[in-house]
């Protein structure tokens, strides 16, 4: 299938997504053809990737003076410590703001990457290759770049954009099944906040999409990634509509956090657990009809897609959960707020509730 180019218009910066299958061999040519200069770069590596994608890579840059990193990408490791490391080398190897910091790995190693790009001399040239379906739709987009604390998921960071992404699908076929839900988790949020046909297609398409089938894969990052630049242009800083992207995810990251961040439960199960959550949230509040939660909910069940807490939660740790949704970086009141769903591409922002209300309704969920 042919590449699919997508341009994220912002105020910080404009850059093109590319998505297609071998893209990291024509590296070199993309990158002149997007005029990004440079003399030096530092390639910031996930332990995972393989080396003969490597070697494409390092050969492709072989023109200039390249230097790399390996870091163990894992939630627990997403923290200040590794970014110093990165910047640790940009300074002993005299990098200038007109360098480059390429991230190649999933959203842990480009979100590490892009903070400590955003860090580095106040702004040093960034390129994220993205590694895994759920980098290629959701966080490799956008420039939210940041660090998880004890406190919390993502409270230190920063807004900075790349100068370009390439979404090369020849990364997934390695990819094991859980990294695929994974990412599919930030697919059907999407399509549930945004477009209703695209969930449609989903829904039909669903075993094709997670076979890595063309042309059922790459429509379903591009359309993915429209959605998602289509919000990130209207409202970069996250001040208002871009909240929507945020679905499902006051559970989502209060679950992985309550956890420990353990391996238990990755990032994209969170999330879908989180929409399920939050679609029950909307419907006992009245927000959600009946048929609609029915369609969205098969949809989950069908696909044997994460979504009972009991599985993973006890009453016990409800006062914990609730602790880290009072700590979410999306509240600016002692109340919760929660991005909760009308029907299928009409979300509602800033629907606040008390502690209490959440308290009982996590109750009833765990006790049914």
């Amino acid at each position: 299938m042919k590449t699919k180019k997508l341009l994220v218009n912002t105020n910080q910066q404009n850059y093109p997504i590319f998505i297609g299958s071998g893209l990291i061999s024509n590296l070199k040519k993309i990158i002149k053809k997007e005029s990004i200069n440079y003399m030096k770069c530092l390639i910031v590596i996930d332990k995972n990737i393989s080396k003969k994608k490597i070697n494409i890579i390092k050969k492709e840059l072989n023109n200039k003076k390249v230097y790399t990193h390996f870091i163990k990408a894992s939630e627990k490791n997403k923290n200040q410590k590794t970014t110093n490391e990165i910047l640790e080398i940009l300074l002993k190897k005299n990098f200038s703001r007109e360098d480059i910091l390429i991230s190649v790995g999933g959203g842990i190693t480009g979100d590490i990457t892009g903070y400590a790009a955003s860090l580095f001399k106040r702004g040093l040239k960034f390129i994220n290759i993205a590694t895994t379906l759920l980098a290629q739709v959701d966080s490799s987009i956008g420039g939210k770049t940041g660090v998880n604390t004890k406190h919390g998921k993502n409270l230190i960071g920063s807004f900075y954009q790349p100068k370009l992404v390439i979404s090369d699908v020849d990364f997934l076929d390695t990819l094991p099944k859980r990294e695929i839900i994974c990412g599919y988790g930030e697919i059907l949020k999407h399509s549930l906040i945004s477009n209703k046909d695209f969930f449609q297609f989903l829904n039909k398409n669903f075993e094709q999409i997670l076979k890595f089938k063309s042309p059922y894969i790459e429509r379903t990052i591009y359309e993915s990634c429209k959605i998602k630049k289509k919000v990130v242009e209207k409202d970069e800083k996250e001040k208002n509509v871009r909240k929507i992207l945020n679905f499902g995810h006051t559970f989502a990251h209060a679950y992985e956090a309550s956890l420990g961040f353990s391996k238990k439960l990755n990032h994209g199960e969170a999330v879908i657990l989180g929409i399920t959550t939050a679609l029950k949230f909307s419907k006992s509040n009245n927000l959600l009809p009946l048929k609609e939660f029915k369609i969205i909910t098969n949809h989950i069940k069908s696909f044997n897609l994460p979504n009972d807490i009991k599985k993973y939660f006890s009453l016990r740790d409800i006062k914990k959960i609730v602790s880290f949704m009072s700590n979410d970086k999306k509240n600016n009141t002692n109340k919760i707020n929660l991005i909760l769903l009308k029907k299928i591409g009409l979300p509602l922002i800033n629907k606040r509730f008390d502690k209490k209300k959440l308290k009982i309704f996590l109750s009833k969920e765990l006790m049914n």
